[in-house]
C-alpha cells in the first residue's frame, strides 16, 4: 500500500509566557473524536506548534512522516492520536518534566487504565527515532510490524535514559469510536497480544466486557484474527495482514447490522469521564533495596493508579538527596518513590507527608546479593545530557554511602546493611504497624497484600514480576 494523507500545521501560538516550548502531533486517521481531541488537547496542552498528521497510511509511513517534521526550538513533543480526549491541565507536569520519555497512563473504555495513545518525549530523542534503523529488526521479527513508533523508541532511548517514566493523567481513550474503528483496533489488539503475558491481560479485560454494541465488534474483531490470522506468519505477510485490516473491518461490521451513531459531543465526553473513579491520592513510598523487587512493586503501584517516580530528575532531586531533607520537586507531580530517594529520608517524607502508607519490599538475602552484585555498577546512559549523568552518579554515590557503607561491592559488609535496614525501618513503625507492608516479591506475595493495604481492589491480571528489559514495557 503506497503512503497517503497529509501532514498540516495550524497557525498560532498556544503556549503560555514563560512556559517551556512544547509542540503537539495529533494523529488521526478519522476518528470521531478527532475534532474533540484537538480542542481538549490545546487548551490543556497550550503548545507552541500545532502538526495534525491526517489519513496517513499505514502507520508505518505516519511514523515515518511524523519523525521528519522540524521541532526546532521546541524542547519536547506530545504525540496524540486522536482517540484520546485530555481532561486534565498537562502544562504544569510539561514545564517541570526533563525527561526523554514519559508514556502517559489513560483510561480506556475496554482496557481499563492502560499507557497508550500519548507520550510525552523530549526533542533529541525524537531526532534519535527519525535516525533509528528498523531493518535488522523488521526482516526476522514481527515486533516492529505491530509497534513500528514503539520500537523506534525504544532503540533511541536506549541511548538517552535507561527506561520508561509512566505517568497517569485523566484522559480518556477509545471512547465515543466508530464500529469500524473499533473492530480494526481490536483485531489488530488479538495480534499484539499473542504472547502469555499480554494474552492474559486482554483476557482479564475482555471478561469485564458488556453486552453493548461496543464490546460486541471488539470480540467479534479478536475472534477474527484468531480464527483468520495464523501464528507463525513472516513480517511481510503480517504486515500485509494488518494493511488489509481497515477494509475488513468495514465489511465486518457492516455485516452486524448496527445501528448509526450520533456525533459525540463535549457534553459526552464531560458525562464519560463523570463516572472515572476518583481514587484518594495517598503518597506511598517503596523502602526496599533495589534488587528486592521495587520494579515489580513499581509497576503494581501503577496498575492500582499509584504513579511512583523512578528516576533522578536533575539539579533539583539531586539537591535534595545531597540536603537530606526529603523535599523532592518530583513529588509535586507524581504519587511518591522508591529505594534510592526514599531510604535515606523516611522521617523526612513522613513529616513533610502524614498519611502516607510505606512499603518494605523483602527477599532472601543470598538471593538479594547476587541481585546486588549484577545492579551495583549500573550507570546512566553515556548519550544522557551531563546533568542527568551527574545526577544519577551523585543519587548512587550518596545511596552507596549513606545505606551500603561504600563504594566497592563487599558481600559481608552489603549483608549487614541489608539487615540493619530492614531492622531499621521496622523499629520506625514499630508503634504504627498499620503504616508499613512488609512484602516478599520474590517468594511470591503481591495483590493480596498490596491492595488491601491501599484500600484498593486487586486487579484481575497476574501481579507483575519485572525484568530489567526495557521492551518489557512497550506500549498495551
Amino acid at each position: 500500500m503506497s503512503a497517503s494523507g497529509r501532514i498540516r500545521t495550524l497557525p498560532g501560538d498556544f503556549s503560555p509566557p514563560g512556559g517551556r516550548p512544547v509542540d503537539l502531533v495529533l494523529r488521526t486517521v478519522g476518528e470521531r473524536t478527532t475534532d474533540l481531541a484537538l480542542r481538549l488537547a490545546v487548551k490543556n496542552i497550550r503548545p507552541n506548534r500545532v502538526h495534525i498528521a491526517e489519513n496517513i497510511r499505514p502507520l508505518s509511513a505516519a511514523v515515518d512522516r511524523i519523525l521528519a517534521l522540524d521541532h526546532r526550538g521546541a524542547s519536547h513533543v506530545v504525540h496524540l492520536d486522536a482517540d484520546c480526549l485530555v481532561l486534565e491541565d498537562m502544562r504544569p507536569f510539561l514545564d517541570a518534566n526533563e525527561l526523554a520519555y514519559t508514556d502517559c497512563f489513560v483510561h480506556d473504555r475496554f482496557r481499563g487504565r492502560v499507557h497508550c495513545g500519548v507520550h510525552i518525549t523530549r526533542a533529541d530523542l525524537v531526532r534519535g527515532m527519525r535516525r533509528a534503523d528498523l531493518g535488522a529488526f523488521a526482516r526476522d521479527w514481527v515486533g516492529p510490524v505491530l509497534r513500528p513508533e514503539a520500537f523506534r523508541r525504544h532503540l533511541a532511548r536506549r541511548e538517552l535514559q535507561p527506561g520508561v517514566q509512566l505517568k497517569g493523567f485523566r484522559i480518556l481513550h477509545d471512547h465515543f469510536q466508530d464500529h469500524a474503528d473499533i473492530y480494526a483496533k481490536y483485531a489488530l489488539r488479538e495480534l499484539r497480544s499473542r504472547e502469555e503475558g499480554s494474552r492474559a491481560r486482554l483476557e482479564a479485560a475482555m471478561a469485564q466486557w458488556g453486552d453493548g454494541p461496543d464490546f460486541t465488534v471488539a470480540r467479534a474483531a479478536v475472534r477474527h484474527s484468531r480464527a483468520r490470522v495464523p501464528h507463525g506468519l513472516t513480517p511481510n505477510q503480517l504486515a500485509a495482514r494488518i494493511e488489509e485490516l481497515p477494509a475488513v473491518a468495514a465489511r465486518e461490521t457492516a455485516a452486524l447490522g448496527l445501528p448509526p451513531l450520533p456525533p459525540p459531543a463535549m457534553a459526552d465526553v464531560y458525562e464519560a469521564a463523570s463516572v472515572l473513579p476518583r481514587e484518594e491520592r495517598v503518597k506511598v513510598f517503596g523502602l526496599g533495596l533495589p534488587g528486592t523487587g521495587t520494579r515489580s512493586l513499581t509497576t503494581a503501584l501503577h496498575e492500582l493508579g499509584v504513579d511512583l517516580a523512578s528516576f533522578p530528575f536533575g539539579a533539583g532531586d539531586a539537591a535534595a538527596l545531597r540536603r537530606g531533607d526529603g523535599r523532592f520537586p518530583a513529588l509535586r507531580h507524581y504519587d511518591g518513590l522508591a529505594d534510592v530517594f526514599a531510604l535515606p529520608h523516611l522521617a523526612e517524607l513522613d513529616a513533610l507527608h502524614p498519611g502516607s502508607r510505606f512499603v518494605l519490599t523483602v527477599r532472601d538475602k543470598e538471593g538479594w546479593l547476587r541481585a546486588a552484585e549484577r545492579l551495583w555498577d549500573t550507570g546512566w546512559p553515556a548519550g544522557a545530557p551531563a546533568a542527568e549523568r551527574e545526577a544519577q552518579r551523585e543519587a548512587r554515590r550518596l545511596f552507596q554511602e549513606r545505606i551500603c557503607g561504600g563504594h566497592g561491592f563487599d558481600r559481608e559488609r552489603l549483608a549487614r546493611a541489608y539487615d540493619a535496614q530492614a531492622a531499621r525501618v521496622r523499629a520506625y513503625f514499630a508503634r504504627r504497624p498499620g503504616d508499613l507492608l512488609v512484602l516478599d516479591v520474590c517468594g511470591g506475595e503481591g495483590w493480596e497484600k498490596l491492595a488491601p493495604f491501599l484500600g484498593r481492589r486487586a486487579p484481575a491480571v497476574p501481579f507483575p514480576h519485572t525484568r530489567t528489559n526495557p521492551l518489557d514495557l512497550l506500549p498495551r
